[in-house]
């Protein structure tokens, strides 16, 4: 592995609080959802390093399904953002809250 481990779960962390930061501040819906698509690609990173660095390849395969739920979950997110959005004119997540 050319990269060491620890670097690359440095990297993995970095990304995922990223990730958090931006679903937990923002206050717009589609960037809550960019914060979880961040949030899942740091996973996808540590297992694709811990693959590697175990010479594994189930961590590799289970990227495959991360990936795979992650699209799913763009394109559900961005339908429901889509409703919210003809129900109450504004993608805030706050404004959803005040017309439940």
């Amino acid at each position: 592995m050319i990269v060491p481990f620890n670097h690359v779960l440095v990297l993995s962390g970095l990304l995922f609080f990223l990730g958090l930061f931006c679903v937990v501040v923002r206050r717009n819906l589609v960037m809550i959802l960019l914060g979880l698509e961040i949030m899942l690609n740091a996973a996808a990173v540590a297992f694709v390093g811990a693959s590697l660095r175990w010479q594994f390849m189930d961590g590799q395969a289970l990227v495959i399904f991360i990936i795979a739920v992650a699209a799913s979950e763009v394109s559900v997110g961005l339908a429901m953002v889509m409703a919210a959005y003809h129900r109450t004119g504004s993608v805030n997540p706050q404004q959803l809250e005040q017309d439940g």
